[in-house]
């Protein structure tokens, strides 16, 4: 043991001299690949976008106004803050992190340094440069577009300086590409801001490596097959039949809890119960007038067809020939009848309206059924109102009817055989 730590002890100087003339060795140049340096900058770009997307659908829920008025400013804080996160504190974006690239700086000899060993002032300036002046450009360009700038006569003072943004946007678009160019040929600057302040990436370690870390496009990958999995789940699932379900299974609890709440909430008299069971909401609107439409119109403020805007004036007759005409002494019905249907509980509704709330009554598969607006009794069945025409005989229908057809000559085949009462011209 003795002779091997006198053998170390004996070579510690040499193994000194080797350390010292390793370290004074100056490094290669080593090649820095452009791949890399490009790949950063789109990955800190999908970045700032996966982190500003759920924040402009959470305020689209609260205010659309709100996201589109203040996008860009909600952007601009986004980057703002990554920026302090990452090249201020460490001198290096999240993207070229993961390209295990950093910043340096050429002939600094400032001072003051930020966290990250770089030049206050310069990351200041590049900060600016890159993240603040685009956002007011962004800024500046919305307004004049909104207020119409590129359509003001050419002696215009706003049109003048439409034409030198538009200009400058043109030499910064070329300069930007003879930059892109000098870049694909050396390497070492990839954007003009990068140029103008002398900031390049290099290796963050001294032997490097073409390893990339794979953990931020793995949580990506399984994001997305998360959600193509879901794509492909969803479809076998019938949104109409869980619907239905939910829909009977609260029905089923509401029958079970009703007798409780009638044992709790006892009526006050036998015959309000009854008289519940056997009038609708609309039992007193007239018979000649149909209950659905008056129920739909009072949530809808416009009147669906144009002859009943003139049926709700007083005094007026619709015509679908011609515009209306005033009649004295006359009151049309506000909610006319048009192709009667009539209930399995002797009541006279709209076809189109009588057929849109049997088929969403099945839709929603209520145990109940769809009642009746004037009776509350259960509609099971439906058929074609027939009515039968007494010639000669003055008697007057209960229920009046509009229809483009002409009584004497077609109505026989359109209404089938009469049955129940007459009907005047």
């Amino acid at each position: 043991m003795s002779t091997l730590e006198d053998a170390w002890q004996s070579a510690q100087p040499r193994l000194s001299q080797i350390r010292a003339a390793l370290n004074s060795t100056p490094a290669a140049n080593q090649r820095i690949a452009r791949v890399g340096q490009l790949d950063s900058e789109l990955l800190d770009q999908e970045l700032a976008q996966l982190l500003q997307e759920p924040i402009n659908k959470a305020l689209s829920l609260i205010s659309p106004s709100f996201r589109s008025n203040f996008e860009p400013e909600l952007g601009l804080l986004i980057q703002l803050t990554l920026y302090k996160l990452s090249i201020w504190n460490s001198g290096a974006t999240y993207g070229a992190k993961l390209q295990d690239l950093r910043y340096v700086v050429q002939d600094s000899s400032s001072t003051c340094l930020a966290p990250s060993n770089l030049p206050r002032n310069t990351l200041l300036l590049h900060g600016t440069l890159s993240l603040v002046l685009p956002y007011f450009h962004n800024r500046f360009r919305i307004h004049a577009l909104s207020h119409a700038w590129p359509d003001a006569p050419s002696s215009d003072q706003r049109r003048k300086i439409w034409d030198v943004l538009v200009s400058a946007e043109s030499v910064y678009a070329f300069a930007g590409l003879l930059n892109f160019i000098a870049f694909l040929w050396g390497g070492r600057y990839r954007t003009l801001t990068d140029r103008l302040l002398k900031m390049r990436l290099v290796p963050a370690r001294r032997l490097a490596k073409r390893d990339v870390s794979y953990e931020f496009m793995n949580r990506q990958m399984v994001w997305h097959a998360f959600t193509e999995f879901l794509l492909f789940l969803l479809p076998l699932f019938n949104a109409r039949t869980l619907r239905r379900t939910f829909l009977s299974s609260i029905s089923s609890i509401s029958a079970i809890l009703r007798p409780l709440r009638m044992a709790l909430n006892p009526p006050a008299s036998a015959e309000k119960p009854q008289l519940r069971q056997t009038r609708g909401k609309y039992w007193s609107l007239p018979l000649d007038q149909c209950a659905i439409c008056a129920q739909s119109s009072q949530f809808n403020l416009t009147a669906p067809v144009q002859e009943n805007i003139f049926s709700l004036l007083p005094g007026t007759t619709s015509s679908l020939d011609g515009p209306p005409e005033t009649t004295a002494g006359t009151e049309p019905p506000a909610h006319p009848l048009y192709n009667p249907y009539e209930t399995s509980c002797g009541h006279i509704y709209c076809y189109h309206c009588l057929a849109e709330q049997m088929l969403r009554t099945a839709d929603e598969d209520s145990r109940t059924g769809w009642e009746c607006l004037r009776c509350a009794q259960e509609v099971k069945e439906v058929h074609r109102y027939v009515v039968d025409i007494i010639e000669g005989e003055n008697s007057e229908s209960d229920y009046e009817f509009s229809s483009d057809l002409d009584i004497g000559t077609d109505l026989s085949g359109s209404m089938g055989s009469f049955s129940e009462s007459g009907f005047s011209e």
